[in-house]
């Protein structure tokens, strides 16, 4: 199995690092900075081959020039994004595989919070590295992308096996699981979810990764089906897409 190490960095994101103990090889996803992946390669006697970027923003690409200068990685991020990633090599879009040793991953496009989203599936793993698309109970807020998009881009990964661990690139956990709480507040499954991730936080340890099963039960942006959302942000009967829309309308108001 790869081994995958958290990196907390500035108020709440995580850069990871991937390490395929076989063939030595590592990558970074969404390097925000540098010297806190340079300080772990250095801790493990590690090579960075890649990093995998799923968007442009600042806090995702802040560490690529100085790791690549450094190490000379080779840096992997959506095709759409090639004028706005700093020091991009490879360009890929939906359906590309990378690979890290004998690990492969698929790319998938997810646009929405961006208009060139794109996160990186590890089927064999079970990992999924998601960006800003999808966080733990929540989504990404749509900065260039439509409701439409984005509902689109998180069908693809509500597709994926229940096992799907979701490595997502930020710590929002409390807050996103207290506005699930707001629309569906009958939910006993995310009510116990809440309580796990209050004594994780309370702990300072990550809430990340989650489940694909775990978000199917307790995402409100995964429920778009559900009678009791439905009912409480009064869309019941509506098309999904519709409530899906609604149901961030009112996270960004939360």
């Amino acid at each position: 199995m790869l081994e995958i190490i958290h990196i907390p960095v500035l108020n709440d994101n995580y850069i990871y690092l991937i390490h395929d103990p076989a063939s030595g090889e590592t990558a970074a996803v969404d390097p925000a900075l540098a010297q806190p992946v340079l300080d772990v390669l250095h801790e493990k006697g590690w090579r960075l081959k890649y990093i995998l970027n799923t968007h442009h923003h600042g806090d995702h690409v802040g560490g690529n020039l100085e790791l690549k200068e450094k190490t000379g990685c080779t840096i992997i991020a959506g095709h759409f994004d090639k004028d706005r990633i700093p020091g991009i090599d490879i360009g890929v879009n939906e359906g590309d595989r990378i690979s890290l040793g004998r690990h492969v991953a698929d790319v998938i496009f997810t646009p929405g919070h961006t208009r060139s989203h794109v996160v990186y599936h590890f089927a064999d793993d079970d990992a999924l590295f998601c960006g800003d698309t999808l966080f733990v109970m929540g989504c990404g807020r749509l900065f260039e992308g439509t409701a439409e998009q984005m509902w689109h881009s998180l069908q693809k990964l509500k597709a994926l096996p229940a096992s799907t661990r979701i490595y997502c690139a930020h710590e929002y956990t409390q807050a996103n699981g207290r506005f699930a709480l707001s629309v569906e507040p009958d939910n006993r499954q995310l009510a116990q979810r809440m309580d796990e991730v209050n004594r994780l936080r309370a702990k300072h340890l990550p809430t990340v990764p989650s489940t694909l099963a775990q978000e199917l039960a307790t995402n409100p942006f995964f429920r778009e089906d559900s009678p009791m959302l439905q009912k409480t942000i009064n869309m019941t009967g509506e098309a999904p897409v519709r409530v899906f829309a609604e149901t961030r309308k009112l996270k960004d108001r939360f």
